[in-house]
């Protein structure tokens, strides 16, 4: 089932599938629910996914300025409410994706079961990428998604998924130029007011799955790495043969490392 969800100030539009124990799928930047279509097709058959496009993307409400990791945590938070799901959820989201995830943590860790990050950091932006990220919002309000596209899909994906995988490639494409410049600008600026997290770290105590793609240049294997140590109850699993959208790229090995971290104790 696919619908919007009505908030006071926006619309979120949401893909409810399955039953069982909750699993909240929050997607990358510049990126929507559907990216998550290949974890939904496995894991609804025992969970019930709900796939969100966060403010400013997909087809939810975009809001102009920044829209920071804070408010999309708060977003999903009010959604669950206006869902009426109390029992804690597992979260599971990629890149800026775990950014939010944190957040969601740190302000609503009451309604956390357990969570999955996919290919993301704990660290805040160099003052170099922060720069960076505000360059580019002011170029995507006024040019529009298309640059966007070509200098991130490079990124996103290892070589032998470009090789291999050229359909997924243009699917992501079309997904980056459909997205509002408006919702991308915000979510960029909001991505560079981020804070370094890290302190939090010993302090989350709740079951954790990371997942790093081999090759993903981003968040990089040794930087996850590190992540996992600092974390009191945590796994790290890594994903061969796939860069920055290991879940996209390697379906199958990520669902396997979902479904047996959500079999665990």
């Amino acid at each position: 089932m696919k619908n919007h969800i009505h908030l006071p100030d926006i619309s979120l539009y949401l893909q409810d599938e399955g039953q069982g124990d909750p699993i909240l799928f929050v997607h990358g930047f510049p990126l929507d629910h559907t990216m998550w279509k290949r974890q939904i097709s496995v894991l609804s058959a025992t969970y019930r996914c709900l796939a969100v496009d966060l403010r400013g993307f997909g087809k939810s409400t975009a809001t102009n300025g920044t829209v920071t990791m804070e408010q999309m945590a708060d977003d999903l938070a009010a959604l669950l409410d206006k869902l009426e799901i109390t029992q804690p959820v597992i979260l599971c989201g990629l890149s800026m994706g775990g950014y939010v995830a944190w957040q969601f943590w740190e302000r609503h860790r009451n309604k956390l079961a357990r969570l999955i990050l996919c290919d993301t950091r704990a660290i805040a932006d160099t003052d170099k990428a922060r720069a960076d990220r505000l360059i580019t919002a002011d170029k995507v309000e006024a040019e529009g998604t298309s640059q966007l596209a070509e200098a991130m899909l490079p990124k996103m994906y290892a070589k032998s998924t470009q090789h291999q995988q050229p359909d997924l490639i243009e699917n992501t494409r079309k997904t980056i130029l459909e997205s509002s410049p408006t919702g991308v600008a915000a979510a960029a600026r909001g991505m560079a007011a981020r804070p370094d997290v890290t302190k939090w770290l010993p302090a989350i105590t709740v079951p954790v799955l990371l997942l790093t793609g081999e090759h993903d240049s981003i968040s990089t294997v040794d930087e996850m790495a590190e992540i996992n140590r600092m974390l009191p109850k945590s796994k790290h699993v890594v994903i061969d043969n796939a860069g920055h959208m290991a879940p996209q790229e390697q379906p199958q090995a990520t669902n396997r490392a979902i479904l047996d971290f959500l079999s665990e104790d």
